[in-house]
């Protein structure tokens, strides 16, 4: 992946009741969770096997006093968050958090796009390049879906901001356009012609139905009837799906206990 291209890097958890969180997601996902150790910092990091894949922690109470509500957060990995936080803000986006430091970790910010879709900028300390996990491992993420306050408007934006590429685009008749896309431009390898990284992900307008745009994020499982029965045995709520998508694979998007949105997939029912 060239240097400049922008992944998702990170995912977090910010809920009313991290505990209850916690138990959840780890029989529903099959997570290990685990005290990160922070210093002066109640965080939970959740781990799929090996690779540590998410954190979640308490919504701090100004944040809910705000407006803000349970929500899981995507983490953007840029070159300088400053320097990016600066371009958002002037593309339209939002800081809610301005660049800070995370004692032996890296930088961040918390932002949103213009239309209020929010997720994290993040540039790790330069300890260790950033390696994913292999394609489809259990209890990652899989697929990153926006709905977007309007599609084009927002492909402009986020294009602009990471390098993101176009790929397949999907009609889907009166809902509109699935635009999907990857992480980075064409680029060229040693061995190969350009070539462009692949497909993470769409956006879509959002339905009228939908109060806000948000980015949602699909966790790799192994079943998705046995995975939806998870979720309602744990509390949460499956409010689509099972749905089968183009290429086989099934889906159930869902909220947990506290009302947070995430989504599972899998290659069978």
């Amino acid at each position: 992946m060239p240097a400049s291209a922008s992944p998702f890097v990170w995912y977090e958890l910010m809920t009313t009741d991290p505990a209850a969180a916690a138990a959840f997601y780890t029989k529903v996902i099959g997570w290990q969770a685990a005290d990160s150790g922070m210093p002066g910092m109640d965080y939970t990091l959740l781990s799929a096997g090996p690779h540590q894949v998410a954190g979640l922690m308490a919504l701090p109470p100004e944040s809910g006093a705000g407006g803000a509500r349970p929500a899981w957060l995507g983490y953007v990995s840029v070159d300088d968050v400053d320097a990016k936080a600066a371009e958002l803000t002037k593309a339209g986006g939002v800081l809610h958090h301005p660049p800070a430091d995370i004692p032996g970790i890296g930088r961040f910010a918390a932002v949103s796009d213009p239309h209020g879709a929010a997720f994290c900028l993040f540039k790790d300390n330069g300890m260790g390049e950033y390696k994913p996990p292999a394609p489809d491992t259990l209890g990652t993420v899989g697929w990153h879906e926006l709905m977007a306050g309007e599609l084009d408007a927002a492909w402009d934006f986020y294009s602009r901001m990471f390098g993101w590429t176009r790929t397949e685009a999907m009609d889907m008749g009166p809902m509109g356009t699935y635009q999907m896309f990857a992480v980075g431009g064409p680029h060229t390898g040693p061995n190969t012609g350009p070539t462009i990284g692949p497909t993470i992900g769409a956006m879509m307008t959002k339905p009228p139905e939908v109060p806000k745009a948000s980015w949602l994020y699909y966790w790799h499982v192994a079943a998705i009837d046995a995975a939806a029965g998870r979720v309602k045995a744990g509390g949460g709520q499956v409010m689509n799906g099972p749905m089968e998508v183009p290429g086989g694979q099934w889906i159930v998007q869902c909220s947990d206990q506290q009302g947070a949105m995430f989504a599972l997939v899998a290659p069978k029912r």
